[in-house]
């Protein structure tokens, strides 16, 4: 996979099509969660693409500090179902953490994540705070990533 860090005015067209579509197929089909996902914040938000023969297999977008929480963070983490076997999330979310560090110049990370990956984002460093909580109906908890 490839990946490629992108502001929101570097994405094309197609790309940004592409990102909502891949968005849409997961957390609203097969999540069967309705929400707005198309949110007012990607033109704030740092996009990270990972790309396989010419398709975007996954995603996530970083905001910096005070863009979304007090902390920089990572959001609308997602891969492509059929490529889920490969471990791209853990790639992705690499990349993730990376580019706040490049761009932001902070590696004090908040997401919020949904409790079924919560040893997925811990195996990547993240901590697991306060409370779980509903989020558009799905069970979710904060979680920080302090500096490697």
């Amino acid at each position: 996979m490839n990946i490629s860090v992108k502001t929101f005015e570097q994405l094309t067209n197609t790309e940004l099509y592409k990102i909502l579509q891949l968005r849409t197929e997961v957390f609203v089909v097969e999540q069967d969660c309705v929400y707005q996902d198309i949110d007012g914040k990607d033109d704030k938000g740092l996009h990270i693409i990972g790309t396989k023969e010419g398709e975007i297999v996954a995603y996530t977008r970083c905001f910096k500090p005070g863009d979304y929480f007090k902390e920089a963070s990572i959001g609308r983490v997602v891969v492509m179902k059929s490529q889920r076997k490969y471990k791209y999330g853990n790639d992705i979310m690499n990349a993730s953490v990376k580019a706040i560090k490049t761009h932001y110049n902070t590696s004090l990370i908040k997401i919020s994540a949904q409790c079924y990956l919560d040893k997925f984002y811990t195996n990547l460093g993240f901590k697991a705070i306060g409370d779980g909580y509903l989020e558009d109906g799905i069970p979710h908890i904060a979680m920080l990533k302090s500096g490697d």
